[in-house]
Formats: structure tokens, C-alpha cells, sequence
């Protein structure tokens, strides 16, 4: 099970180090959330993860997408900043 972890404003989410898997879905002043992080595939490949547009709408969206996307990838902690910063 993936862990959701909730920021307080301007709380910044804990240094990952190089070969920890990440991932962090952000506000925007627009009322956007975009998530970005970084994982592995199974075969040990390092990935990138950037949200998509229709992914950007909601929270709910971005978490839902994030949360698909970290599943597969090593990924065990959704950071969440829901408040612009």
C-alpha cells in the first residue's frame, strides 16, 4: 500500500536520496495540482514521472494518476503540498 502524506503550507517534502524512489503532487496558485517524481521500472530502470494535463484538474485526479503511476515503480510515499506555496 502506497502511504499519502499530507505537507503543512510551505513544508517542503524530505531530501530523497539518489536511488530512493519519489513522488510529490503540488498546488498551483491556478488551482492545479501537478505531480512529479521518480521510480523504477521492474527491470531496475530509473523513470521519471511528470502528470499529465487531464491528470492536473483535481486533487483527486492527480492522487489517483500519482498513485497508479508509483504502484509499479518502488514508489511507497506520496508526498501532497494541497496549499500554493
Amino acid at each position: 500500500m502506497i502511504e499519502t502524506v499530507y505537507l503543512s503550507p510551505g513544508e517542503l517534502m524530505p531530501q530523497a536520496t539518489d536511488d530512493e524512489p519519489w513522488l510529490i503532487v503540488e498546488a498551483s496558485d491556478d488551482g492545479q495540482f501537478f505531480g512529479s517524481g521518480w521510480g523504477r521500472k521492474p527491470s531496475g530502470e530509473g523513470v521519471f514521472y511528470a502528470s499529465l494535463p487531464e491528470d492536473d484538474v483535481s486533487l483527486e485526479a492527480a492522487l489517483n494518476a500519482a498513485t497508479k503511476w508509483a504502484g509499479g515503480r518502488g514508489v511507497m510515499r506520496i508526498w501532497v503540498q494541497a496549499t500554493p506555496g
